[in-house]
């Protein structure tokens, strides 16, 4: 008989140090990304979806900025992660999970209440129209959402003074961070060495990439939808731009 310090979801309580009541609430995310079909997930095993989407998620508290954090943004927040399970970390913490897809934005939003979540927003928009955004997170988060020197495009505009991005990856790239690099300089981002990562027991090439705003972001910023993508700022026919 599995007993509560067996649990995996208490599990996760204990190695992350969260919230007393954090179990309750990550259970029902879980069933719910798991059995909910409206769920934008192709993972209904929950061993795996604890692993994949909730430890994850949650190894990015080991970064001590994202601890402090306050106003945190995720960009292209797909399922809600990692916004949800930041959110329960973090309860002092306003969250707003950016998502353009109205269905996906829709399934957020009624996890979060069904989670007691309070402290949750939905923005149903792009990274680049979320004018409300602007210059108002200190943290910023993406999961699986394009290569680095897109997402820092996505992300510095949204960034205050001294805000961190961090970006989810597998093995590493130099190619990739090196276009990254370029970009980050245009946008007033500063590259931060990536940090490897074993969110769960078995987990190969793990890396956060963390970024810091050490300038303010170039008015021009953030271009039109779909040019972040288009003509990537890391890229020759870009550097111009």
């Amino acid at each position: 008989m599995k007993t509560r310090a067996e649990d995996p979801i208490d599990g996760l309580v204990g190695r992350f140090g969260l919230p007393a009541g954090a179990g309750e609430p990550l259970c029902t995310l879980l069933e719910a990304l798991v059995t909910d079909p409206r769920a934008p997930t192709a993972i209904t095993e929950r061993a795996r979806a604890l692993d994949d989407h909730l430890a994850d998620s949650l190894v990015a508290l080991e970064l001590a900025p994202v601890r402090a954090a306050s106003a945190i943004a995720d960009l292209g927040s797909g399922a809600g992660l990692p916004a949800l399970p930041l959110a329960i970390a973090l309860p002092a913490a306003r969250v707003t999970a950016v998502e353009s897809n109205a269905r996906k934005a829709e399934f957020i939003t009624q996890t979060a209440a069904a989670c007691g979540l309070r402290n949750v927003e939905v923005a149903v928009a792009r990274a680049e129209e979320w004018a409300d955004g602007r210059a108002a997170c200190d943290l910023a988060t993406a999961r699986a959402l394009a290569p680095l020197a897109v997402v820092a495009e996505y992300a510095a505009p949204l960034l205050r003074l001294g805000g961190m991005l961090v970006v989810w990856r597998g093995q590493r790239d130099l190619a990739e961070e090196e276009a990254a690099a370029t970009a980050a300089r245009v946008l007033g981002l500063e590259i931060q060495p990536p940090v490897r990562v074993e969110p769960y027991a078995r987990a190969a090439h793990r890396h956060l990439h963390p970024m810091i705003k050490v300038a303010e972001t170039p008015a021009r910023f953030p271009r039109r939808p779909g040019m972040a993508r288009k003509r990537p700022l890391g890229a020759a026919s870009a550097r111009s731009v």
